[in-house]
């Protein structure tokens, strides 16, 4: 069932849900392929449609794909983050608590997503890696979107991919490794209460400039 949301509040209020991410209701899979036909409208470079979409429901792969992903996220919690002197430095110790949290709790979220694209970007030239990504992000995130607007909600993170985490993850799916890039690991679940407010970003005048650059 579709939240009653114009496109504007779903735009604005897409949030990395991870704190508020239900545990213990489960998800339907044809919700979760509902909200994949509409992500698959996005555009693709080429119209190749070279991605696929694994999700994960049993426990054990969940379980040994969180630990993967505990292993490989202790250099990012355990780093030093950059201050930047505005709004952004206010919102660090929030993002941190919540990163921890998903970090004990992958295993317990009804469903993972693993979206892959065929091919390697390793190594390219600038315009072949943004034609990659550009191929898979824009229904990743469509996906997203689509999950908001029906009372779910995800995050999108990519610590299993630092490192030997993505091998393991593809040992453990089967996903061949010579072909397929994974582009994420995405936690589903409905969320506690449908009520998320638009985040406090830098306004559009201080990051936009026009004809030349002008930082």
């Amino acid at each position: 069932m579709s939240l009653d949301l114009s496109v504007d509040e779903v735009l604005s209020t897409t949030r990395s849900v991870r704190k508020r991410l239900d545990l213990d209701r489960p998800v339907p899979r044809e919700v979760v392929l509902e909200c994949l036909e509409l992500a698959l409208q996005a555009p693709t470079g080429g119209n190749a449609q070279e991605w696929r979409w694994l999700f994960v429901e049993n426990p054990e792969k969940k379980r040994a794909i969180a630990e993967v992903y505990r292993t490989q996220q202790k250099s990012l919690l355990t780093g030093n983050f950059a201050r930047h002197g505005d709004i952004r430095d206010g919102q660090m110790n929030a993002m941190l608590g919540s990163a921890l949290y998903l970090n004990e709790h992958l295993h317990e979220v009804p469903v993972l997503l693993i979206p892959c694209v065929a091919g390697r970007p390793d190594g390219g030239p600038p315009n072949a890696s943004a034609g990659f990504w550009g191929s898979l992000l824009p229904a990743a995130w469509s996906f997203m979107l689509a999950l908001r607007s029906r009372g779910l909600g995800s995050a999108w993170t990519s610590a299993h991919l630092i490192g030997d985490g993505e091998r393991h993850v593809a040992d453990i799916l089967g996903i061949p490794t010579d072909g397929w890039a994974q582009g994420g690991l995405f936690p589903i679940a409905y969320t506690k209460g449908t009520n998320f407010k638009k985040a406090m970003r830098l306004p559009a005048e201080e990051v936009s400039s026009w004809d030349s650059w002008r930082w």
